[in-house]
């Protein structure tokens, strides 16, 4: 597999992390990779957490990286790509402390009921905009 840095992604999450003021969300300390060649048949992304016995050891704070496959991903609309990628973050808890909220509280409902929020909140912006 091989990855490469995703500004694309980071700078969409910035935006989504705004308008839901998802202010837990240190986008210091997410990465975002874009990966090619992997062989997974239904994963289109993955938010990876540092673990508590890597943060100690390496004298840092919770760290995460957000993936998305390529070769899925990429073939997505925008709406789509907005939704993987507010699951993924959806995917970090407020300790923000390496671990995951996992997909009893991460699925297609409370991803689907928070993309309704950014879009409202989004058209709530280019209405104040005029």
């Amino acid at each position: 597999m091989e990855y490469e840095k995703a500004d694309d992604l980071r700078e969409l999450a910035k935006k989504i992390v705004k308008k839901m003021n998802w202010n837990h969300i240190d986008l210091d300390n997410i990465g975002f990779l874009r990966s090619f060649g992997s062989s997974t048949r239904r994963t289109i992304a993955r938010c990876h957490g540092l673990g508590k016995a890597m943060q100690i050891a390496m004298g840092r704070k919770g760290f995460y990286v957000i993936e998305v496959i390529s070769e899925k991903f990429d073939r997505l609309n925008n709406e789509q790509k907005e939704k993987v990628l507010i699951h993924e973050l959806m995917h970090i808890p407020k300790s923000f402390g390496g671990g995951f909220i996992h997909h009893n509280k991460v699925n297609e409902k409370t991803v689907n009921e928070n993309y309704k929020k950014f879009k409202k909140e989004e058209s709530l912006e280019s209405f104040y905009e005029v």
